[in-house]
This record gives C-alpha cells, structure tokens and sequence, in this order.
C-alpha cells in the first residue's frame, strides 16, 4: 500500500486549516541550519532567499539562538509601561551605530512604515499648517499591506479591490526628480522610497535622485523617510543601503532582518522628527518585548561589525559575477542583473513566475519579483563554497526552465 509522505500530509492539512492567501504552497520546512534548510520529508535546499530577506544571519545563527534562549529564561514579556532592559539597550545600539536620535519599536516592516507615516504627518499640520499631510511615493514601490502601507504602495496587484485608500499619497516616478518637482505641493510633508525597491523589482534608488531629494526636502520643509525593512541590515554591504548615497534620512523604518528570524520593527527619527510622538500618541502591545529586543541585538552586534560587512561585500562582487556568467550563456532568456550587495536580481526576458518551482527542484530557494526578476537573497554568512554551489543549481534550474519553453 502507497504511504502518504510527511510532507503530502501537512500540505493537506494546510490546505484544509489555512486561507489560501498564500497559494498553493509545495515545501514544508522544518529545520534550518546557515545557509541550509531540510523539509519534512529530508529534502535538504540552499536558502538563497532567506525568508524574503530575514534570515540575514542564515538559520539560527548561533549568537541568535543563545541570546533567545537567556531571555526566554528570564523575561518574555511585559508591558511597554514598563522599561525593557534590552528594548534599552538595541535602541542605544541602533542609534548610536546609525547617526539616529531616538528609536521605536514595533513588530514588522509594515507598521513601523505605518509608524513613520504617522509621524510625519503629525509634524507637518503641528509645525506647518492643516494640510500639510501628503505624502510623495513612487512606482514600483512597496511599503506593507496595513492600509497607510498598502495605499503608499504602487503594485496594482497588492492594491485591487481593497479602496478606498488613506488619502494624501502622491506617486511620482522613480528615479526621475524632474517628475518629483513637477508633482510637489507644499502639502507634502514627507517623501517616502525603499533604498533598493524589493517587490519593486529589485530597483536601487540612484545616489543622485537620493541626494537630489534629501536637498529637495530640505529646501521645502518635508522628512525624507528611507524605508530599510528588506534592503537594510547589512544586506547591501553597508549597514543601511541609504550609506551608499551618503544622505542622512530624517525617518527610517527597519524590519525583516533586525531580530536575526524573531519578528521585530523598529523606526528611527533624527532631529526634531524624533520629539514628534508623545505620550500616548503610539503604540503596540508586542513592540520592543524582551525576546524580541534580545534576538535583535545579537543580531545588529554581528552585523554591523566591520569586517563582517567587508566580507559581505567582498561575497556580493564574486556572486554578482557568477550570476553574468550564468546570464551569458543563455542570451535568449537573460537580460541583466541588478541590485546593490547581497540583493540581486536576474532580470529575465519573459514571465518567470513558473521558476521557483523548478528551483526548488534543483534543491534552491529563490523567489520571483515583478513578474521577470528572479530575486536573490544568499545569507550574508553564506560560504564561498555555498555561493558556487547556489549558483550551480541556479544555472542548472535556468537551463531546465528553457528547456520548458
């Protein structure tokens, strides 16, 4: 008699127990190690998307791993009535390492955008006038699915069929700061863009657009809000990808990698942008709690070290050159690569919404963005060796993919 796998059970069960927002789903992971992770049948992948950019560090990082376990022995959780040791003491950290003022915690990258949307509106009606409250946004954007994120999001595929949307939000072009200048108000209170666009296709804002607006802003009384949730946390090379620009955000959400696998947000005000929230003006219940807090530190001390970023980038040159290689030999199918450090993306000739699939058949876990961009997360920590053998299999899976038609 035919035994049903582990892995055909729990897809089942999913399917029966869990809404279908995330599709039909083939892979049940169950333990992760680096740059490694086995699913419930003892298949064994790369990771080369790192859960959509937080597993920065891998899978369970060992300095993670200890620094969760030692606060789960002590304090999991308490109210923000309350001061949290370790919310303290990540706050100094990220501050201090950033150039920042004061920080904010909350849970994911969606509210902590939504934090810094609320932010700058406050400041623009309070210091400026009532209608001081727009906000510039740009194609090809992508900020969360919380209603302020969703409606500061360009992607018509994220956004059908949920409007009304929050008001106030202005979309100009990426990249273009003449489209900036001809759509600006002076009830623009903030200009909000990712470093380097994720689900936007793997699009890095220019240093002279980024330069170009941190003058515009300003010149015109406006926060420039730098949204780092996936491109930030040494995933460019540099601690933010904003470093690249030499610019100083006023505003920084940062999420995704912050707690090295533990949910965890946190947004980041310079100046007088960082007095703006006063008591009771914001909040959250699970914000900036212990384990969190803990986890994220252990993480950000890793991180942010040096050499490990050197080494980073070092790894990031090397990969980018394997992916041309890769490219050249299937001129039909291959465009360019594009991205900023260890966020790259294969930008292909056709729809390439069937690759994953075939990816993870080769034993790769990527993802695909904005229909053509075959989007490529590798672990910071990720070896040499690791990196040859991910693209390997992704030259292997491509060539499968052709084959197809």
């Amino acid at each position: 008699m035919h035994q049903t796998s582990q892995g055909q059970q729990l897809k089942e069960r999913a399917e029966k127990y869990l809404m279908a927002n995330y599709g039909v789903r083939d892979v049940t992971l169950v333990r992760g190690e680096g740059s490694w992770a086995w699913d419930a049948d003892g298949g064994q992948y790369l990771d080369f998307l790192s859960g959509i950019g937080v597993n920065n560090l891998g899978h369970c990082h060992p300095a993670v791993v200890e620094a969760i376990q030692a606060q789960s022995a002590e304090l999991i959780h308490c109210s923000n009535a309350m001061m949290i040791k370790p919310q303290i003491e990540l706050a100094e950290l990220l501050v201090t390492e950033l150039g920042m003022t004061r920080a904010m915690f909350a849970n994911s990258g969606a509210e902590v955008t939504e934090g810094a949307i609320k932010l700058a509106r406050i400041w623009g009606r309070e210091k400026f006038h009532s209608e001081k409250y727009h906000v510039m946004v740009f194609t090809g954007a992508f900020h969360g699915r919380t209603y302020g994120a969703m409606s500061a999001t360009y992607s018509p595929k994220v956004r059908e069929g949920f409007d009304p949307f929050v008001p106030g939000f202005v979309f100009a072009e990426f990249n273009n700061i003449d489209d900036v200048d001809a759509k600006w108000t002076d009830n623009i209170c903030a200009v909000m863009l990712e470093s380097v666009q994720g689900e936007g296709g793997i699009r890095p804002a220019n240093a002279e657009f980024l330069q170009a607006l941190r003058e515009r802003c300003t010149e015109r009384n406006a926060a420039l809000i730098l949204d780092e949730v996936q491109c930030g946390m040494g995933r460019s090379g540099r601690r933010m990808a904003y470093q690249h620009a030499d610019v100083e955000p006023d505003i920084v959400p940062i999420a995704k990698a912050l707690g090295g696998g533990v949910p965890i947000g946190v947004l980041l005000a310079r100046g007088e942008f960082a007095d703006v929230f006063t008591k009771g003006r914001h909040g959250t219940t699970f914000g900036g709690n212990p384990l969190a807090c803990a986890a994220g530190l252990a993480a950000c001390k890793v991180i942010f070290d040096d050499e490990f970023l050197a080494e980073v980038s070092r790894k990031a040159c090397k990969f980018w050159g394997l992916l041309e290689e890769i490219g050249k030999g299937m001129p039909d199918l291959f465009d360019h690569v594009r991205g900023l450090g260890m966020m790259q993306g294969m930008v292909l000739k056709k729809s390439a919404m069937a690759f994953p699939a075939i990816a993870r058949k080769h034993g790769l876990i990527i993802n695909v963005t904005a229909d053509k961009v075959v989007r490529i997360l590798p672990p910071l920590t990720a070896s040499d060796e690791e990196l040859d053998e991910g693209a390997r299999r992704l030259g292997n899976a491509l060539r499968e993919f052709v084959e197809q038609g």
